[in-house]
């Protein structure tokens, strides 16, 4: 299983988890049974790239994102890619971890997700 935390830099396992997943500088995806980790940079339309997060990490083969919240619209995009997101995380990726394995993250849903994002259905 391979999660993807939206990270601020560089520092694998113990990088801080960036607030804002679209804005995130860099995406660290770890597989959570070898625990290989490897840091990609966000190139995104949000970060003047193309395509959207969800997209790059189905790509990438991530089954799971681990987060501190995310919006409406993101949590619907991943959904369609097959990939659980679970929001509630804090601290740095091996917290992230941690808190996913001790269940203390919840799944996100439309109706718990970031409230400043507007929701737009997909055509």
């Amino acid at each position: 299983m391979r999660a993807c935390i939206p990270t601020l830099g560089n520092k694998g396992l113990d990088e801080q988890i960036g607030e804002h997943f679209g804005y995130a500088p860099t995406f660290t995806i770890v597989d959570l049974e070898t625990e290989k980790v490897e840091v990609i940079p966000n190139t995104s339309h949000h970060m003047g790239g193309s395509g959207y997060p969800p997209e790059l990490m189905q790509k990438k083969g991530v089954n799971i994102v681990l987060c501190s919240n995310l919006g409406r619209r993101a949590v619907g995009m991943f959904e369609e890619f097959g990939i659980e997101v679970y929001i509630g995380a804090k601290g740095t990726v091996r917290d992230a971890i941690r808190m996913w394995k001790d269940n203390m993250l919840q799944m996100a849903t439309d109706k718990n997700a970031c409230e400043q994002h507007a929701f737009r259905k997909r055509r």
